[in-house]
């Protein structure tokens, strides 16, 4: 008679792990695996730590930053906008932003970073909104002492701006409660680090 082992029995199903429990108390091999899904983060990020630690000596002469922050945005009122509508500068809240950069031994490379303002803004004194900033860069990395380097970096992005309707919206009826537009954005950029451990 054949068995068929499923999730659908149980009863079959503990009678197998008994089986394999009294195997393993008279001595016999018993495998057993470790899975990734596990709901303790801990370990996971743990578990990632090492095999970033073990991946170092893999690629020595490459380097790949992560940075997380804050900022702010100050900018100019548009002076060539027409008179009926005056946009307003923008400028002023928090911006929580984060970068990924990646450098080869050549000392060039590729940045990716984004950055959105962390609280809702008001403009022109009317409607609420929030601007996301993001863009591509390559990089060029130039050593000024031991410890202190200079990053240049030129490249493209883009900014949305989510504009939030006042309107009484159900939300479970299935209506955007934002309105977004797009700009092309070409980035510059200067950046001095300095290594406290290095």
């Amino acid at each position: 008679m054949r068995r068929v082992l499923s999730s659908q029995f149980p009863a079959l199903r503990k009678t197998i792990l008994d089986r394999l429990s009294t195997a393993a108390d008279r001595g016999l091999r018993t495998h057993s695996r470790f899975s990734l899904r596990t709901e303790n983060w801990q370990a996971r990020i743990a578990f990632l730590a090492v095999v970033f630690a073990a991946l170092v000596p893999v690629a020595p002469a490459q380097q790949i930053d992560l940075a997380v922050g804050g900022s702010t945005l100050w900018s100019t009122k548009p002076l060539t906008a027409s008179q009926a509508f005056l946009p307003p500068a923008e400028k002023g809240g928090t911006y929580a932003g984060a970068s990924l950069q990646y450098l080869t031994e050549r000392r060039l490379g590729i940045n990716i970073e984004g950055a959105f303002r962390a609280k809702e803004g008001l403009y022109n004194n009317y409607q609420y909104y929030r601007p996301a900033l993001y863009d591509v860069n390559a990089v060029y990395a130039r050593p000024m002492a031991p410890k202190v380097r200079a990053d240049f970096m030129a490249g493209v992005g883009g900014e949305t701006l989510l504009f939030y309707q006042q309107t009484n919206c159900i939300y479970s009826g299935g209506c955007r409660t934002y309105v977004n537009n797009t700009h092309f954005l070409v980035h510059a950029g200067v950046g001095v680090r300095y290594y406290v451990w290095k």
